[in-house]
């Protein structure tokens, strides 16, 4: 009987005990996932490398070993402003907190301490394998013509692999808006943030927006113990601008000023329905001339670093 790549689920839990199954359930933590992959035994093979009067190989012995997932998943509100996102759960396990604020609107930000694990199940056409302390990292993509989507690459524990299958609901899961000029706007440079709203700064046309958390996650394993831990974080980005001359001299005289200034963009038209992304202490480097379709634009690498600490980057949804 033929089994298919797309009769695949995951489902998703943040852990009490960091380790320790969650037990996760396809009514209350499936994840609505694209771009979908695994590496079901991430394994330090051990070579016998035996000495013996013939030649030929020898055989390998499974050593210490994890399981890594990425997938993608839609970057879209609840619906309802103050009430989490079906992928909150997902970010917590990447180093950030969330912070709820009723009626109103709910801020991640990222975190040095208190991390948080997660217990992932992938279902794939009838086999189940478990994840458990599963940290990761997470990619903002936010390019002009495309769904919005968060990339998360998760590592864990095996947990151990059985035939079974599961169903999930998806309920909690929104439907996003293309990043376009009506949904989404221009990109701020040198604005601020306060309680929700972005102020101040200058708006530039661009081709949208790229970001990664850089976290790095470990694997260390221990008599007694494995454990994933993140150790450090370093987000980095791009950005590529509709300047005007003018524009463009200045920013080169900032570039070589080591100048950093805050960065932010409102995605989606609706309360409840939109998220905001703002980081406070960027600085702009590698400066590159595009050519897109006869157009010249401006590009540059981001380096998004902390200005009070743990406030790297933030993710608002309003």
């Amino acid at each position: 009987m033929s089994r298919y790549s797309r009769n695949a689920l995951i489902l998703a839990k943040v852990e009490t005990t960091a380790g320790v199954d969650a037990a996760p359930t396809g009514a209350a933590n499936a994840v609505l996932v694209a771009n979908l992959t695994i590496n079901p035994l991430k394994a330090n093979n051990v070579s016998r490398d035996l000495v013996r009067p013939f030649f030929g190989g020898s055989e390998q012995l499974v050593g210490t070993a994890t399981v890594e997932v990425s997938f993608d998943v839609e970057l879209a509100a609840s619906g309802t402003a103050g009430t989490a996102p079906a992928w909150g759960p997902l970010l917590l396990g990447c180093a950030f907190a969330e912070a709820t604020s009723a009626g109103s609107r709910v801020d991640y930000t990222p975190v040095t301490t208190g991390l948080k694990t997660l217990t992932l199940y992938y279902y794939d056409d009838g086999v189940l394998h478990k994840v458990l302390g599963a940290m990761g990292d997470v990619e903002i993509k936010a390019g002009i013509g495309e769904r919005p989507l968060l990339g998360f690459k998760f590592e864990g524990i095996d947990g151990g692999v059985s035939a079974a299958t599961a169903t999930g609901t998806y309920t909690p899961w929104k439907k996003p808006l293309v990043v376009t000029d009506p949904n989404t706007g221009d990109i701020l440079i040198g604005c601020t943030y306060s309680a929700g709203a972005l102020s101040g700064g200058t708006s530039y046309p661009s081709r949208g927006f790229n970001a990664k958390m850089g976290n790095s996650v470990v694997y260390t394993p221990l008599l007694g113990g494995d454990s994933i831990d993140i150790t450090n974080r370093d987000v980095t980005g791009s950005i590529q601008l509709d300047l005007t001359p003018a524009q463009e001299v200045a920013m080169f005289a900032s570039v070589k000023a080591n100048t950093t200034q805050g960065v932010g963009f409102t995605h989606g038209i609706t309360a409840g329905s939109q998220v905001m992304v703002f980081a406070p202490n960027v600085q702009l480097i590698n400066p590159s001339k595009q050519d897109v379709s006869g157009r010249r634009l401006i590009g540059f690498d981001l380096r998004m670093t902390p200005s009070a600490g743990n406030d790297d980057v933030r993710i608002v949804c309003l």
